[in-house]
């Protein structure tokens, strides 16, 4: 299956460079670029990518705006962050935003493909740089009985989160728990908002600080 993507970065040699570059992959349609958030949002709705390759600082609209408003539009799609900030702010605010994957510039071309291609599969993916630290950030605490950790959540959406925290995708927690996609869907806004998690990486931090996803 062809994965289409579109590269958003405000440096039209960066872009246009990558974007040649990417294309030059057989399953990596790039069905376009954009040079800022507010552009990306748009053409997100237009163009219905499965990946957006997104920098971080850039004008009118940052990437971390762009990435939340353009998953409230198509959840569906999934967002890589492509930048030059190692802060630990902007990795975070990223995956709060609901990002799925974070690289540095300077990534090896493969390790970006790879990237792309795990996040069109519903995964998520960090850069060898950042991992260790997020793995810290996401490291759970003692785990708690279920009851003392989330007592508004039924049995089956704590199960559910577990898997969510443990880094399944909807489709992947459907077929292990032989439910529909749209069943686990619902479950996991429930959580959500039982959780008062304004997106899906909230709800996975708040998870694995409780102990869950192991």
């Amino acid at each position: 299956m062809t994965i289409r993507v579109l590269v958003v970065d405000d440096h039209p040699v960066f872009r246009e460079g990558f974007a040649a570059l990417l294309g030059s992959i057989d399953e990596i349609d790039v069905i376009g670029t954009a040079a800022n958030g507010a552009e990306a949002v748009t053409r997100a709705v237009r163009e219905e990518p499965d990946v957006i390759v997104m920098d971080v600082s850039m004008p009118e609209m940052d990437g971390i705006e762009a990435t939340r408003r353009v998953l409230a539009d198509r959840p569906e799609t999934g967002v890589v962050v492509l930048t030059m900030s190692e802060e630990d702010g902007t990795i975070f605010d990223a995956l709060r935003a609901g990002a799925r994957g974070y690289l540095l510039k300077g990534a090896e071309p493969d390790e970006v493909v790879r990237a792309i291609t795990t996040v069109a599969g519903g995964g998520v993916v960090f850069g060898a740089v950042l991992a260790g630290r997020i793995a810290d950030f996401l490291a759970p605490r003692p785990p708690a009985t279920s009851g003392e950790t989330f007592p508004t959540l039924t049995a089956r959406e704590h199960e559910i989160l577990d898997l969510v925290a443990a880094g399944l995708s909807n489709g992947q927690i459907a077929a292990r728990l032989f439910l529909s996609q749209k069943t686990v869907r619902n479950h996991v806004y429930a959580v959500m908002g039982k959780l008062q998690a304004a997106d899906r990486a909230e709800a996975i931090i708040r998870a694995r600080d409780a102990g869950l996803g192991r």
